[in-house]
């Protein structure tokens, strides 16, 4: 039988990020939390993380740590349905895209959080790649672009957010003039990117020219809200979700150098499949306000 006492010393350092924060983090000393591992990798018989900086879960590391994140989250809620001592309130932690933070997931869960006093933990990252995330054990759940639901997960298409390719209209008159897109002009025009895990516009540049510019000038910006200004004011040229391109394009700040073509980016909602309630409600919250924010295809 699982000992979750070391559990909890793994996932501590896992989530912490060391052995120090672990400690500080349950009120132990780092040589009680070091014991507690090796005494559960003993128990395992395998090694559960690498002793890297920060440190990173091994195979098995992985699945005993969803499946204590599992258990804690069914235990809190356990525990507030029966009462007694007043509860802490839960964590959900959630693995989302920086486009969908900065638009329409921001838009809609204030009034969810509100009603169910929960504690939200976003972790950011590309909409490909969040489901790793997930498959750790890091998340409860995760907005993706991968329609396939992985083992022990439910899966729930959300919508799509159409990403268009836009400038200023001072950029297109010095980089593009009436010609629009073109390979000679995308080889030197400075194009912007959120970072080299976006690969969105690979599909725009397929549709309208055939293949992708080589070179591409690159300005990399790590950073959805700063994205759209840089390119309105002028820095460059990027892929914008309808979602925050529009006001811009009504306020003429920027027009669509491509129009007609645009890339489709579906949006899934993954999560644990387990008898969470706060985790049910959550998935019931963002299936119906998704389909009033996002797209239908």
């Amino acid at each position: 039988m699982l000992d979750y006492k070391l559990l909890s010393a793994l996932a501590a350092v896992l989530q912490e990020g060391g052995f120090d924060r672990a400690s500080r983090t349950l009120h132990l000393t780092q040589s009680a939390i070091s014991q507690r591992i090796k005494q559960l990798e003993d128990l395992c018989g395998q090694i559960l993380l690498s002793r890297t900086t920060p440190p990173q879960p091994t195979e098995g590391g992985r699945i005993l740590l969803k499946h204590f994140l599992q258990v804690q989250q069914l235990e809190k809620e356990v525990q507030a349905r029966i009462g007694g001592k007043e509860q802490e309130a839960t964590t959900l932690a959630i693995g989302i895209n920086a486009d969908s933070l900065a638009t329409w997931f921001g838009e809609i869960m204030p009034s969810f959080v509100n009603r169910e006093g929960v504690l939200l933990d976003l972790r950011v990252d590309d909409q490909d790649q969040t489901q790793r995330m997930l498959k750790n054990g890091e998340v409860v759940g995760c907005i993706s672009t991968q329609a396939t639901a992985m083992q022990g997960c439910t899966v729930t298409e959300l919508g799509c957010m159409p990403y268009r390719v836009f400038a200023c209209s001072d950029f297109k008159r010095r980089w593009f003039k009436d010609a629009g897109l073109s390979l000679q002009a995308c080889r030197r025009a400075p194009f912007i990117l959120f970072n080299r895990k976006d690969e969105v516009h690979h599909h725009l540049f397929q549709q309208v020219l055939g293949e992708i510019p080589l070179p591409l000038p690159t300005h990399y910006l790590p950073s959805s809200e700063r994205f759209a200004d840089f390119i309105a004011a002028g820095m460059g040229y990027g892929m914008l979700p309808d979602q925050q391109s529009e006001p811009m394009v009504r306020q003429g700040r920027i027009v669509d150098l491509a129009p007609g073509h645009f890339v489709p980016v579906h949006l899934y909602w993954h999560c644990w499949n387990i008898g969470s309630i706060s985790l049910k409600k959550l998935s019931a919250h963002l299936e119906t306000e998704a389909a009033r924010a996002l797209i239908s295809e």
